[in-house]
């Protein structure tokens, strides 16, 4: 009869009640989280299908439900478009001021200012956006006109308000900017020191460390955030449903006064008066915003997790 030494049993760990615990509640987290999603998915799907259904001539507008949902779209994707190029930039910038330039104690606390935008309210960005901005940007939007008016986007005639299409986009672009700014600097941060330090031991300027190491390890976590940024840019509701003025269907000029509304605003400002099949269309459309959201996120995600690790130690 042979034995088995106690070094070649293998011995099964025992999972402490504690463990068993959280791995069952994280994991029943997990599951609650995609049955909410699907419930989610399933309603809006159940109750557009009145509207899809329905003939052109019962819907609101003209042109049935796509001529309906396509200026809304268009809309949406504009004005997140140009928060999106807008804020990017200027969140990486102040992300490389804080995180290799400013002082310790002027870059801790810009950092802290930078993070409570995202605290305002945004119908708090609505009101400073119609009562200060529009009116303010007004001279701007006719210098654009007299000197850039051959280019579409600003071909005029020029907004006696102010609340454009460019407006809502500049809006937004505050709006988002601390989500893409805190996420860069998490990134910029992490650049491993070996990378940095190799970089000025070869006689590199600051600048160029930059551009040689920082900017290429962190380049998948700011297009991260800023896919991140542009979900919260195409669901924002407030503060476009009072700076916008809509009043016309789709086009890319940004300064003049007749402009698309969004998916958001528009369910907002038109719901409350709405029934029956106006409120199945209106569902639809939330379908479509839910659609390219999803979109936005995943791809988001999908860039992050896809974030190439330099070698090196920190």
């Amino acid at each position: 009869m042979t034995t088995t030494s106690p070094t070649e049993q293998r011995v099964r760990p025992v999972r402490r009640l504690g463990d068993r615990i959280f791995a069952g509640s994280a994991r029943t987290a997990g599951i609650v989280i995609l049955v909410i999603l699907a419930g989610v998915a399933a309603f809006l799907v159940l109750e557009s299908l009145p509207a899809v259904t329905a003939a052109s001539e019962d819907l609101p507008g003209d042109g049935g439900l796509t001529g309906y949902i396509a200026p809304l779209i268009f809309g949406t994707l504009i004005s997140a478009v140009i928060a999106l190029v807008v804020a990017t930039p200027l969140a990486v910038a102040i992300a490389l001021f804080i995180t290799y330039y400013a002082p310790r104690r002027i870059a801790q606390a810009l950092g802290y200012v930078v993070d409570l935008l995202a605290a305002i309210p945004s119908i708090v960005y609505g009101f400073w956006g119609i009562a200060w901005l529009a009116p303010n940007l007004v001279p701007f939007y006719r210098w654009l006109e007299d000197n850039l008016g051959f280019i579409p986007l600003f071909a005029g005639p020029t907004s006696s308000t102010g609340r454009t299409m460019l407006t809502a986009g500049l809006v937004l672009a505050i709006m988002i900017l601390p989500i893409i700014s805190a996420l860069a600097r998490e990134v910029f941060g992490q650049t491993p020191a070996l990378q940095r330090e190799a970089a000025l031991a070869l006689g590199a300027t600051r600048w160029e460390m930059i551009r040689m190491t920082v900017l290429p390890y962190g380049r998948s976590g700011v297009i991260g955030g800023a896919m991140l940024g542009l979900g919260r840019a195409l669901g924002e509701t407030m503060a476009i449903a009072l700076v916008l003025s809509v009043s016309g269907g789709i086009t890319f000029n940004v300064i003049s006064s007749g402009n698309p509304s969004t998916i958001a605003a528009n369910i907002a400002l038109t719901f409350p008066e709405s029934s029956g099949l106006a409120v199945n269309t209106l569902i639809a459309s939330g379908l479509a915003l839910f659609l390219i959201t999803l979109a936005v996120n995943t791809l988001a995600r999908w860039v992050v997790n896809r974030r190439a690790d330099f070698s090196g130690a920190n």
